[in-house]
């Protein structure tokens, strides 16, 4: 039987705040009846959005203070101590609640949690993870935004985190890891790469070796691990190339008379194709290496893709995601060899 679980929203995060948190809290509530869920929040606020709909499973933890979505990280750390995304992380610190998933300000987000939770032993720098389709199903990249300048052990520990992260929740014993580069040949890269590729060689990861920036979405990878600021700018090009091609094909086959008829036939086609690209089927990013689950959704996420974050959040819960990490962490970068190398 499946064990329950409670999740705690920050109700106010995000470009839409509670208008799109509440619906999607009350819906996957309706789904998933294992589930209980803390609104994080403005009371008056998410209590007239909340109207009539069940209540059943569903509570309110009344803030007073949010977070902008502009506003630094050290303000937001020091001077918002009641604000939803504070409130919501100190339930997971607190055991009220198992997870906490929020669509504010990263920074701010990754700042508070670093702060409240703590990093597991060994982990140096938390990650953001998510998975983005391919041609083999989807591929789990870090760090996407977290950190942007990193040493060789930081990459080394991103890798660790995201093969048992992948592991653990997708069930794959021994998961693929690639380390993204300029290209394959071993001359090639960065200092900080090259000395990471090194560490990962000796390491008993199912480690394969470098990854092109096109591998990401054609090979068959399980992991691929990078520096923050390569890993944002590889997510949002992708981003926009599924955006691109989606507005591209819909010009196309709205040009004529012709063309409008061979859209009708296509239309089987063109649907699934949206459906595998469609960024709100992976909405939801871990934040690995802390001591308690975290899951940053996209800022302009709808009802939909917020769900998928709960939904990242509760797989989490069950697979037990930081304790695991934390086991992992300590064999493969507590051993004498990582520390000589290091």
């Amino acid at each position: 039987m499946k064990q329950g679980c409670t999740i705690a929203l920050d109700a106010m995060g995000g470009d839409h705040g509670p208008e799109v948190v509440v619906p999607s809290a009350v819906r996957y509530l309706a789904a998933n009846p294992y589930v209980d869920i803390i609104l994080v929040g403005d009371e008056p606020r998410i209590d007239a959005i909340l109207g009539k709909a069940s209540r059943e499973r569903l509570r309110i933890r009344h803030t007073t203070q949010e977070v902008a979505m502009d506003e630094l990280p050290s303000k937001a750390l020091r001077g918002k101590k009641d604000s939803s995304m504070r409130v919501a992380i100190d339930l997971v610190k607190e055991g009220e609640a198992g997870a906490c998933v929020s669509a504010g300000n990263t920074g701010a987000l990754m700042a508070t949690a670093r702060f409240v939770l703590k990093t597991l032993p060994y982990v140096d720098r938390p990650a953001i993870c998510t998975a983005v389709p391919s041609m083999h199903g989807h591929t789990h990249m870090l760090d996407l935004g977290a950190n942007v300048d990193c040493s060789a052990e930081h990459l080394f520990q991103f890798a660790v985190m995201g093969s048992e992260l992948v592991s653990a929740v997708e069930g794959i014993e021994r998961p693929r890891v690639g380390l993204l580069n300029i290209g394959q040949e071993e001359i090639k890269g960065n200092e900080q790469v090259k000395q990471a590729h090194e560490l990962l060689s000796k390491s008993n990861l199912n480690y394969v070796g470098y990854v092109e920036g096109d591998g990401i979405f054609v090979e068959d990878i399980d992991v691929v691990a990078t520096d923050g600021f390569v890993g944002n700018v590889a997510l949002k090009c992708s981003e926009g190339v599924a955006k691109f091609i989606r507005h591209t094909l819909t010009g196309q086959f709205k040009r004529t008379w012709y063309t409008r008829l061979s859209a009708l036939a296509a239309l089987p086609i063109l649907k699934s194709f949206r459906r595998t690209v469609d960024p709100r089927r992976y909405n939801g990013a871990s934040l690995l290496g802390l001591r308690g689950i975290v899951v940053k959704s996209h800022g302009g996420a709808d009802e939909v893709a917020f769900e998928n974050a709960i939904y990242i959040a509760e797989k989490e819960i069950h697979a037990n995601i930081p304790q695991r990490i934390g086991e992992q962490v300590g064999q493969h970068l507590g051993r004498e060899q990582y520390r000589e190398t290091a």
